[in-house]
């Protein structure tokens, strides 16, 4: 099988790509950023997505499972978040998955099989104070995915979404909060904690995106999992 993983530089991307190698899977690493053995991929810009998915069945064969994994995070109050933000968190987020999902779905639609997961967040389901901007390009993000499943369904390719909550992370580290305040929840942000009360590690999330790529969920589309310890109460 062959899967494409991107933003396979950054900390749950790199993840997911190990857990597919490891179950022997041909994977391509895409990142915007050099990926050893991987492909430098801008996935907001769509002339370049088309020649590297074309180059990719070239090279390694059909895509068999799609990972979007590629995102960025801006955070703060609404009133403060500027239009550079907004644009490049829908940008990254939510268009550069629709960008990346298209491109693939058409060359899996003629095989009428594939799986294409999106690595969405949680914080897409439950309100977070400064996290306007983020938990909406990522509800978007799940909607499209979710969508996309819907009409491809009728040619035996599935569409699923795992969404993490507080993952041990370099994007989880840049926030520059404690750790264990993720875990205890800020009852004054109306923010609850972790019931498992541990941080899920990037190994936690590519596991759950290695089963729904496998021939184990082969019944499972249009779902969204999520791996949060229980953040968002089931939300």
């Amino acid at each position: 099988m062959t899967v494409l993983v991107t933003g396979a530089a950054g900390g749950i991307g790199s993840a997911v790509a190990e857990a597919f190698e490891k179950a022997g899977h041909v994977v391509v690493r895409a990142d915007r950023e050099s990926v050893v053995d991987g492909v430098e991929l801008d996935v907001t810009d769509p002339a370049a997505v088309e020649r590297a998915v074309a180059e990719i069945e070239d090279r390694h064969g059909p895509i068999d499972t799609l990972a979007n994994v590629a995102g960025i995070l801006r955070t703060g109050p609404v009133v403060d978040l500027s239009d550079e933000d907004w644009a490049a968190l829908f940008a990254v987020n939510t268009t550069g998955v629709f960008v990346v999902s298209r491109a693939v779905a058409r060359r899996m639609i003629p095989r009428r099989a594939g799986a294409i997961i999106t690595v969405s967040s949680n914080a897409g389901a439950v309100p977070r104070q400064d996290m306007a901007g983020y938990a909406a390009s990522k509800a978007a993000a799940t909607m499209f995915t979710k969508s996309l499943g819907l009409e491809l369904a009728g040619y035996g390719i599935r569409c699923n979404v795992v969404a993490p909550g507080s993952t041990d992370t370099p994007m989880l580290g840049g926030m520059d909060t404690p750790l264990e305040s993720f875990v205890d929840g800020a009852p004054a942000a109306y923010k609850v904690g972790i019931p498992l009360r541990k941080i899920a590690t990037p190994r936690d999330i590519a596991d759950a995106v290695l089963f729904l790529g496998s021939p184990a969920a082969g019944h499972i589309t249009m779902q969204e999992l999520l791996v949060d310890g229980g953040a968002a109460l089931g939300g």
